[in-house]
């Protein structure tokens, strides 16, 4: 009897044992980041000419959440130094050693080519060499080249993250048109305010860790400049589907308020209470709000331009 009682109690210490290391293994795939490679892919595919099946769709769909995520796992096993010592990531499972860096490599790779292998066979392998493009691209470029070299690692890494709208579209399509690229260029412009709005008030973490973030090479006040400068390019580049005629004026009335939001926020940023240096005097308030802003810019307008086209679809718009 006191046996059962022993194994009894042990039971639920198991089970939550278990359970918290299918999060560690979870965490490894980035899930935040992943959410939002994902809705990116889905609309991409979803304002794409021509038809895909619905279940071939949700397959597509769980390769580019794959994908991301393998691609975000060997990120994680190749900067488990730097996480180590950045506030933010040190309790990540492999610095915190609750996953062993090898199996965590070996995770990552084989996703990645489970990823790309199920893309080829439930769409077109255009869309599978899309989407490898895509991991080899935020592994190898990102990851392993830029991110410890230049402060533009975020400028050039973020093409990693700007593929998803057109791994969609290709997955539907079989081939690339100009809304894709749009997209592809919108994502693109948006990274790097997004980021260094992030690495403003994350200062010390990269600069512990030595990672060459623009505020920590070029400083704060140059920072703000430069997110500005960005934001001043993707506002009119997100107008561009209304433009050239590829969305309606639903998602051009999007497209101009949150574009207007945006540099609201990037005025906010660039006037913020500050030293000679550019460092905030009041805690980069304006940058956490710019930051979170920058997410919500991002969904709303993709969000925009998948409600535009549902309504043109069904002639309610023209």
């Amino acid at each position: 009897m006191s046996d059962l009682i022993d194994r009894g109690a042990t039971a639920p210490l198991a089970i939550s044992a278990d359970w918290s290391e299918l999060r560690d293994w979870f965490a490894l795939l980035k899930p935040r980041v992943m959410t939002l490679v994902v809705f990116t892919g889905l609309v991409g595919m979803l304002v794409a000419p021509g038809h895909i099946h619905p279940v071939l769709g949700a397959a597509a769909i769980f390769c580019i959440a794959l994908g991301a995520g393998a691609a975000g796992c060997i990120n994680m096993w190749y900067d488990r130094d730097i996480d180590a010592v950045m506030r933010r990531t040190a309790r990540r499972p492999i610095p915190a050693g609750r996953i062993a860096p090898e199996a965590a490599l070996s995770f990552g790779v084989i996703l990645s080519g489970l990823s790309v292998m199920l893309m080829g066979l439930a769409t077109n392998w255009a869309a599978g060499a899309w989407l490898a493009g895509s991991i080899l691209f935020y592994v190898f470029i990102y990851t392993m080249w830029l991110k410890r070299r230049t402060p533009q690692n975020i400028v050039i890494g973020g093409a990693a993250g700007a593929f998803p709208p057109i791994i969609g579209w290709v997955a539907v399509t079989g081939s690339v048109d100009v809304l894709p690229l749009i997209l592809f260029a919108i994502v693109f412009a948006w990274t790097p305010p997004h980021f260094w709005s992030l690495s403003l008030w994350a200062h010390d973490d990269y600069q512990r860790a030595g990672v060459p973030m623009l505020p920590v090479v070029s400083g704060a006040k140059e920072t703000r400049r430069q997110i500005m400068l960005y934001t001043l390019v993707l506002a009119p580049l997100g107008l561009l589907p209304t433009l050239l005629g590829l969305a309606g004026w639903v998602y051009g009335a999007f497209a101009i308020s949150l574009g207007a939001g945006f540099l609201f926020h990037a005025l906010r940023v660039l006037a913020e209470p500050q030293d000679r240096k550019g460092v905030s005097l009041i805690g980069d308030v304006a940058a956490r709000n710019a930051f979170r802003f920058s997410l919500l810019h991002l969904a709303g307008l993709f969000s925009a331009l998948a409600i535009d086209h549902w309504l043109s679809a069904l002639g309610i718009i023209s």
